[in-house]
């Protein structure tokens, strides 16, 4: 994975993130970043994000009874999340009293 300071990277850390919580769509992600942060990443944002991370084996498609594809983690995503939250901790600790928030 890049980078955490990386906005790619970050990206790729925060759709993981989403993922590890709840199988998503693509567009459920685009969604739930908007409602989060305000504004709606483009799906030419948010798909390469989500076929970099299949490709490189972190998540893997599912499918409901309809068309939808849905993203779940794999166990090697599973271990990538576990060290990019490490690192973006590791980071952004010493901010933590200015955003009033722990990692």
């Amino acid at each position: 994975m890049r980078d955490c300071c990386d906005m790619r990277g970050f990206l790729s850390f925060i759709v993981l993130r989403l993922i590890s919580k709840k199988q998503m769509s693509g567009k459920e992600i685009t969604q739930e970043i908007k409602n989060r942060k305000g504004s709606k990443p483009s799906p030419g944002t948010i798909y390469p994000v989500l076929k970099a991370l299949s490709g490189n084996g972190f998540i893997e498609e599912t499918k409901d009874s309809g068309k939808t594809k849905r993203y779940r983690l794999t166990s090697k995503g599973k271990k990538e999340l576990e060290i990019a939250t490490a690192k973006f901790c590791h980071i952004f600790y010493d901010m933590k009293d200015e955003f009033g928030r722990r990692c």
